[in-house]
């Protein structure tokens, strides 16, 4: 076991499985007390167990490292609230906050339930907020934090079927911003990743199928819809922690994206990647000039029409 962490506590929401495990994992190896948040949903939300955080806890216990089980949801503000009070009855503080926990109801925007939509937003973005806002009180008083709140790919690039899903971790990514600038200067950074893991959130035979019909299609080669396959959830569990202890203290409001052995630093939505400029205002004749050889050159529509031969 490491000593990065030595002294600190940590949650981890939806921690019981996937992405969260290793990240749980990886702490506990590292010296942090770790709380073990998940309620134990299925991949849509419902059911509930609380077998999968009682496993992580055993596991990290079974390795020497300190661990408790959480199980509420992250949905609800008193659920947030108990999550950061399980930190503090068990462990006397609370220094690290990953906000992983997260369920999917894949639906095209036209067909998308109220409810599906309600769901998501509530699990990922209220989810984020309500932990965020219980730890930042305290993190704040003490002058020390670290929160790493978990984007996608759905929402900093967009993935077909996910408007609920892409609209909440797009969310996360600005919430991330602002969070960043309101409490850098207590000592609490906030930053953000965006994972690729093979778990069952991501994996599923109708994704497969999917992925396979695209290359049938000559959408994909072969090679690339290897490369869009996700990667061990546990690939993503070094960056979550590095951001995590007193080496990325100066780290702060940045997205970063992790697939397998590789890890990006994502660019800002602003500053503008290009910009164009006149005196006054721009009328439709000019933008029809001059769109195409200035912001618009190189676009390209990444779900063009379908001819209706082909439909």
């Amino acid at each position: 076991m490491g000593d990065r962490l030595k002294g600190k506590v940590a949650v981890v929401t939806g921690a019981g499985r996937g992405v969260g495990r290793g990240i749980a994992l990886l702490l506990a190896e590292e010296g942090a007390k770790v709380v073990v948040n998940d309620l134990g949903v299925e991949r849509d939300g419902t059911g509930v167990a609380r077998g999968p955080a009682d496993d992580v806890v055993d596991e990290i216990k079974a390795k020497g490292g300190k661990a408790v089980a959480n199980y509420d949801s992250v949905a609800t503000p008193k659920g947030g609230e108990n999550i950061i009070k399980t930190a503090v009855d068990k462990f006397g503080r609370i220094d690290i906050l990953v906000n992983n926990a997260g369920i999917l109801r894949d639906r095209m925007v036209f067909n998308m339930s109220d409810e599906e939509w309600d769901g998501v937003i509530k699990t990922h973005l209220y989810g984020t907020f309500y932990c965020t806002k219980a730890a930042a009180i305290l993190m704040r008083q003490q002058r020390y934090g670290r929160i790493i709140n978990t984007s996608s790919s759905s929402g900093l690039r967009g993935n077909g079927g996910q408007a609920n899903y892409g609209a909440a971790k797009m969310g996360i990514a600005g919430f991330t911003y602002v969070c960043a600038r309101d409490l850098g200067r207590y000592g609490i950074t906030v930053n953000c990743y965006a994972p690729s893991a093979a778990t069952r959130m991501t994996v599923s035979p109708e994704m497969e199928e999917a992925l396979r019909g695209r290359v049938a299609r000559g959408e994909l080669t072969e090679e690339q819809a290897a490369a869009r396959r996700p990667a061990n959830p546990d690939d993503n569990a070094p960056i979550v922690v590095w951001l995590a202890t007193d080496a990325a203290a100066d780290i702060n409001g940045e997205v970063f994206a992790s697939r397998g052995g590789a890890i990006d630093l994502c660019y800002h939505p602003m500053p503008p990647e290009k910009t164009i400029y006149k005196e006054g205002r721009w009328t439709l004749d000019e933008l029809d000039r001059i769109m195409p050889t200035t912001l618009a050159e190189g676009l390209v529509n990444p779900s063009p029409p379908i001819p209706p031969s082909q439909k």
